[in-house]
């Protein structure tokens, strides 16, 4: 299963309802080709959101990418989904695939990967990761031209170098 592993800075993307790119978080890099994605909390998240550091933030298995109007890119939602956008929530990366941990933080230029690029057993340690999602099978949020995407998540703060945005409807 192709998954793809990324290093976050903040919370709120995806959004509780487990749609990917309300803040157009990795951008280009949703419409990409893969089954699974794992987010990481890097080691210098923004401030407010140091708790999501070193943890397992989220993770989504099965995609299925739409557009919608007022939003850049593609928006993706999942089959299986897990958020773990809590205070310190998220599982420690360290605890549960050690060998990921060290490639992820010991590398100086690591900020996202496809897993068929990384060892047999770092991709274990992976495949053990999306267990914790199997047991979360969501109703997938259905995305349509009329849809709201739910204020749930949403940050009041500055994402990137964005200026603050609102809880509500793009259009």
């Amino acid at each position: 299963m192709e998954t793809l592993i990324h290093k976050r800075t903040h919370r709120g993307d995806p959004n509780e309802s487990g749609v990917w790119g309300v803040y157009n978080c990795m951008g280009q890099v949703r419409g990409w080709s893969f089954d699974a994605v794992i987010g990481i909390g890097g080691k210098s998240p923004s401030r407010g959101h140091e708790a999501i550091a070193y943890r397992i933030n989220w993770i989504g298995i099965n995609p299925e990418k739409s557009t919608k109007a007022g939003f850049e890119g593609v928006l993706v939602t999942f089959q299986y989904f897990v958020l773990y956008d809590a205070e310190g929530q998220g599982p420690k990366l360290k605890t549960h695939a050690p060998k990921l941990f060290k490639r992820i933080f010991e590398s100086k230029s690591w900020r996202l990967q496809k897993s068929h690029s990384l060892p047999n057993d770092i991709q274990a340690e992976i495949t053990n990761l999306l267990k914790l999602a199997r047991k979360h099978k969501t109703k997938r949020f259905q995305l349509t031209d009329s849809t709201c995407i739910p204020p749930n998540g949403c940050l009041n703060s500055t994402v990137s170098r964005r200026a603050p945005r609102r809880c509500r409807c793009p259009n």
